[in-house]
């Protein structure tokens, strides 16, 4: 039987606050106030969050990359064969993570995903590196392969398709997901473990109510 590991270290939250006065009543306004901080400051992978979504069988977490926002919702990409994007076809809600530990805050955004448009789609990975352009052609994502040469090996011959500067088209099972968020927590650490969490959740009219939660 395994042995239990007790882990004790603990980290001082006490960096800033977050109060009503500061905060106002548009989380999508915060968002970009939070992330525009953590660009500012060179916090590594700022646009790095948590996607977790409703499998078949057991909820599934992963990291992806925010690639735009407004107030319509999150945006990131993928291949819609992969995992996440099946889970999303089956059941569209959605759960967004962001953690920025050297600012001690999280942002926590429930909503349903639904597909962008074509023309964002394409804007998109028109936008791309064409290496990256070639691995979305060269990776059936999430499926088997027998080893990394095989998978080198994909790369190469869509490489070889795409050669002498030809254009790289967007493939038809690629493409980006909006979370469209109906709540939004903003957690900031405090001391003695009593941080500051405001939670947003949108009411039937499109505006938002704005609420104090205990920590």
């Amino acid at each position: 039987m395994s042995q239990e590991r007790s882990l004790h270290h603990r980290v001082e939250y006490g960096r800033t606050t977050l109060l009503e006065e500061e905060a106002g009543h548009d989380p999508i306004v915060l968002f970009g106030r939070w992330l525009d901080d953590a660009l500012a400051d060179d916090i590594p992978e700022p646009h790095a969050m948590a996607l977790a979504s409703m499998g078949p069988l057991t909820i599934s977490c992963r990291i992806v990359l925010l690639r735009a926002f407004d107030a319509r919702g999150f945006v990131f990409y993928t291949n819609h064969n992969s995992r996440k994007a099946m889970d999303i076809e089956r059941d569209p809600r959605a759960a967004l993570t962001f953690f920025w530990a050297q600012h001690e805050r999280q942002i926590r955004i429930e909503g349903r995903a639904e597909h962008v448009s074509v023309e964002e789609s394409d804007a998109y990975f028109n936008s791309r590196p064409r290496e990256s352009r070639l691995a979305a052609w060269s990776s059936d994502q999430s499926r088997p392969v027998a080893d990394r040469p095989a998978l080198d090996e994909r790369f190469a011959r869509w490489t070889e398709r795409f050669k002498d500067g030809a254009e790289v088209p967007r493939p038809l099972h690629w493409g980006g997901y909006r979370v469209k968020p109906v709540r939004i927590e903003f957690w900031q650490g405090r001391t003695s473990r009593l941080h500051d969490r405001l939670a947003y959740e949108q009411m039937s009219n499109g505006e938002w109510l704005r609420v104090r939660l205990q920590p």
